[in-house]
């Protein structure tokens, strides 16, 4: 017997995906803002521009910590249904 949650209910891990996929996706448009001077010939941003960058990595790990929360969430409900 499989433990399958509702298509609307909220399941552990999922603000954490959500959240690392806003994040990720603001990191991506700052790269993609800091990298067009270097293509448009103009002054480049400042180095703190650039640290904005690493917000991909930030929201790829947070995303990632979500998915293995879930997995998490979903072996201990399946352990407690086979019990």
């Amino acid at each position: 017997m499989t433990v399958t949650p509702h298509s609307d209910e909220a399941r552990p891990g999922d603000a954490l995906v959500k959240t690392g996929g806003i994040v990720f996706i603001v990191g991506a448009v700052a790269t993609l803002a800091t990298m067009a001077p270097l293509f448009l010939d103009v002054e480049p941003f400042p180095s703190y521009a650039w640290a904005v960058c690493m917000l991909m990595g930030v929201g790829f790990a947070i995303s990632a910590a979500g998915v293995l929360r879930s997995a998490a969430a979903q072996r201990r409900a399946a352990r407690a249904s086979q019990a």
